[in-house]
């Protein structure tokens, strides 16, 4: 992990967003305002209790009755002015911490709202999700797992910066209300015949100051663990999810005892990672308790002197208890917000490289393709040169242009580079050089639809709205695509990604194409999971229905060929650039 100056700038930058230049920076100030002085005024109060309470056992001590109800109930003139009764400063209290705990909550789920908008709109523009996606390994700590960063390290981020902030400030303002109440009560003591005046306040601070050193020696690891842990808890729950999703597929594999055997040594990690922070845990609290439990009887022992001679009775005595116990519980803020230190810091590193990835990932959005919109409908390579994330070249200086009305299909081996091809065309392959431009109605089919949560009536018509297309029109096109079936749920919310085969939502893709009436249509083996017959019915809808538009399509069956007037080989030897090599369409070679 970087140093504490690095990490504090990240913080910072994470922070300042949303109270300085967000729409939100009103009211988000206005929340913390009214937080912070709810917290000033309980610390206040803690003031207020700290010589009420003198006045309270010195009035056990005295057995004043009269005295001890009025401090109970109502209120009672002392020499350092009046206090009010035990009951009204407890009510006070009590109406101040619960709306202190409120508003504290109001504000971080505002906040984190607004972080939330601000980190999918950052990962999501520019497809650097998309990037990031292609070039993260597992080395890259912090973009692995963006579900995670957005779900839960942004909340667990402003739960922790508020907690810590708001005790850091609230301590520090204890420590400056209390340091001169135990100054004031400590009186001198005399050390080698050298007068120490408020010696319990030199106390409590060696008492602190050794305290944190010891904490910080004995925790330092956990932040680094704490980091790990949340990466390991990620890969788990990622297992578990893709299990979720490719259930029909390990099934069909028999692959439960591989998966079985996965997911033990993904929770294995989880394990190792967690008996290490335990042992660490361990260490430190058996510390802190320690060091907590001393603090109960010490102070109690350093002024008990100045009891026992006279010099004081029993309700400064426990007056002075009262306020060294603010006094070093302030000092040692460090140490019993230790771990959830280490934690916070986990947390923004990992935020703060997820970010970096995200606006490092937008800046090279404007590397290599240039993308441009065709005004006169052709489909245009120019001195493109196509590569892999590793840098290896699949095209060099590759120029082509296709004509409206003259449907291409593009053949080649696997491997040879198709399906990247098919990724430049539509301009969200960030590997390579040179100039595509592309009519702007184009619709693109990949082999694997996406098939969004929510209605049948959503999954039809993605990206679109909803309500972009009648009902009748989306019946006909499940009707023209083979599903007549699916007529009547269009409003049913149902699991479709599982719900539905991977040849039934590609015909669902082919029924979006149908809907969005596009003039090119561009296809990567959109119906390899279909029969060759299904195949060629769906061709066939789509020269029916969408007469004007033009297909290019990545295809190894021969049959899909008839369906084209031109035909692009897509050739490559290992480790060379390819080449496109345009022939007239041959069906019976259109697979090679």
């Amino acid at each position: 992990m970087r140093g504490i100056g690095p990490f504090l700038k990240d913080a910072w930058r994470l922070t300042r967003p949303y109270f300085v230049t967000s729409e939100e920076r009103w009211s988000a100030r206005g929340l913390l305002l009214a937080i912070i002085a709810m917290d000033l005024t309980l610390v206040g109060l803690s003031v207020v209790l700290s010589f009420w309470r003198r006045e309270f056992y010195n009035s056990l001590q005295n057995k004043d009755w009269r005295a001890f109800l009025e401090l109970l109930f109502l209120y009672r003139n002392t020499p350092i002015g009046l206090l009010p009764g035990f009951c009204e400063v407890a009510a006070i209290h009590i109406i101040l911490a619960v709306y202190e705990v409120y508003l504290n909550q109001l504000l971080q789920i505002r906040w984190r709202r607004w972080l939330t908008r601000q980190f999918l709109h950052e990962w999501l523009a520019d497809r650097a999700y998309y990037r990031i996606g292609l070039t993260t390994d597992r080395a890259a700590v912090g973009t692995d797992n963006p579900d995670q960063r957005v779900a839960e390290d942004l909340r667990d981020f402003t739960d922790n910066t508020l907690t810590l902030s708001l005790g850091l400030l609230s301590n520090i303002v204890s420590l400056c209300s209390f340091v001169g109440i135990l100054w004031g009560l400590s009186g001198a003591i005399e050390v080698l015949g050298i007068p120490i005046p408020g010696y319990m306040v030199w106390v409590a601070l060696a008492y602190a100051v050794i305290g944190t050193w010891l904490t910080h020696l004995v925790g330092r690891p956990l932040a680094l663990l704490s980091f790990k842990q949340q990466r390991v808890e990620a890969d788990f729950r990622y297992a578990l999810v893709r299990i979720r999703e490719n259930m029909e597929s390990i099934a069909l594999y028999r692959g439960e005892q591989e998966e079985t055997v996965s997911l033990r040594e993904r929770f294995a990690a989880v394990v190792v990672n967690w008996r290490q922070i335990m042992t660490r845990t361990k260490l430190l609290n058996s510390l802190v308790v320690g060091y907590d439990q001393v603090a109960v009887i010490f102070p109690i022992v350093v002024a008990a002197p100045r009891y026992f001679s006279g010099a004081m009775q029993l309700g400064g005595l426990m007056q002075t208890v009262g306020s060294f116990a603010s006094v070093q519980g302030s000092m040692s803020w460090f140490v019993s917000a230790y771990a959830q230190l280490a934690t916070w810091r986990a947390i923004v590193e990992r935020l703060s490289t997820f970010h970096r990835a995200i606006v490092k990932a937008r800046a090279a959005a404007a590397e290599g393709f240039v993308s441009a919109v065709a005004s006169d409908g052709n489909v245009r390579l120019h001195d493109v040169t196509m590569s892999l994330p590793d840098g290896t070249k699949l095209l060099e200086g590759a120029d082509l242009m296709l004509t409206p009305g003259h449907s291409v299909v593009i053949t080649g081996r696997s491997g040879s580079g198709k399906t990247t091809l098919f990724r430049a065309f539509a301009g969200i392959w960030p590997f390579g050089t040179g100039r595509v431009q592309i009519p702007p109605n184009s619709f693109f089919l990949p082999q694997r639809p996406y098939v969004p949560l929510g209605t049948l009536r959503h999954v039809i018509t993605y990206p679109n709205a909803v309500d972009a297309f009648s009902n009748e029109d989306m019946a006909q096109v499940l009707r023209d695509c083979g599903m007549p079936q699916l007529c009547d749920r269009l409003d049913s919310d149902d699991n479709w990604p599982m719900r539905l085969s991977m040849g039934e939502q590609q015909r669902l893709a082919f029924a979006r194409a149908l809907l969005a009436k596009p003039d090119w249509i561009f296809m990567d083996e959109a119906t390899a999971s279909l029969d060759p017959e299904a195949e060629e019915e769906l061709y066939r809808v789509l020269k029916k229905r969408l007469p004007n538009a033009t297909l290019v399509s990545i295809a190894h069956r021969p049959s899909v060929a008839a369906f084209h007037e031109q035909r692009l080989t897509f050739r490559r030897d290992l480790d060379t650039p390819g080449t496109m090599i345009p022939s007239s369409v041959m069906p019976e070679a259109a697979g090679e």
